[in-house]
């Protein structure tokens, strides 16, 4: 089973300074690197807005994701409207009040998919998720848009980190399988390991962060996505892939 894995896309109005990148011609180059490596499933998790949740906007990467003809799943990141994203991307029936988290099957793989667009994860969804995970056996693959775990990229752990991380660590380490996370926000290309928990961050289509800094400061700006294969004999395997950037 292959998954690709895009994040934090940042996608503007066209008229919108973005500091110099397309970010549009970014995620269209990405879309036809996709195409051309076929997957069984796309996600998008989180930060498909430039700054605000906009309806055009979302409605512009839905008609690029639809003409793929490939299988999606949308979560929303911290610039992003939750109930918005269901709305445009008909997925209203998996909202719980304002949020969007759920689990899909692929295959025998039970993914789940969180939400943490207001930068905290609910105490509705931290009891959901408690229950979703007693009923699995087996090692399971989690997406969401904050790392649960500090990531060493000390302006992002210092401003924007996961609020209530350890509330979330506490479920995750209770499950007495191996979870595999995969995330974003960060910008920045990293694997983190404590416990029964892996997470990878997976860099942005926009800009990347250089983590070696105490302040904010661009690295590069390539974008790049993952690819993860969730393998028969039970190893989850990953690669990140970057590509060369579109400048306006």
């Amino acid at each position: 089973m292959k998954i690709i894995q895009i994040t934090d896309l940042h996608i503007s109005q066209e008229a919108t300074n973005t500091f110099g990148v397309d970010v549009r011609q970014n995620f269209l180059g990405i879309l036809k690197a996709i195409r051309s490596s076929a997957p069984d499933f796309i996600v998008l998790s989180g930060d498909l807005c430039f700054d605000k949740a906009d309806p055009q906007t979302y409605r512009w990467i839905k008609s690029h994701l639809d003409f793929l003809k490939i299988p999606y799943a949308v979560i929303g990141g911290n610039h992003d409207n939750s109930k918005m994203i269901a709305g445009i991307f008909e997925t209203e029936h998996l909202l719980v009040g304002e949020e969007l988290y759920y689990k899909r099957m692929l295959g025998s793989h039970c993914l789940l998919f969180l939400e943490t667009s207001a930068g905290t994860v609910s105490d509705g969804q931290l009891n959901w998720i408690e229950r979703e995970l007693k009923h699995l056996e087996k090692d399971t693959v989690i997406f969401m848009h904050h790392p649960p775990l500090p990531g060493g990229v000390p302006h992002m752990d210092k401003n924007y980190a996961l609020q209530n991380m350890e509330d979330v660590q506490w479920v995750f380490f209770s499950f007495p399988h191996h979870l595999s996370v995969f995330c974003g926000h960060y910008h920045v290309e990293k694997t983190l390991s404590k416990r029964n928990l892996t997470v990878h961050i997976t860099p942005s289509t926009y800009f990347q962060i250089d983590w070696r800094q105490e302040a904010f400061k661009v690295d590069h700006l390539r974008p790049a996505l993952r690819e993860i294969n969730l393998r028969k004999d039970g190893v989850v395997d990953s690669t990140v892939i970057y590509f060369d950037g579109n400048k306006i």
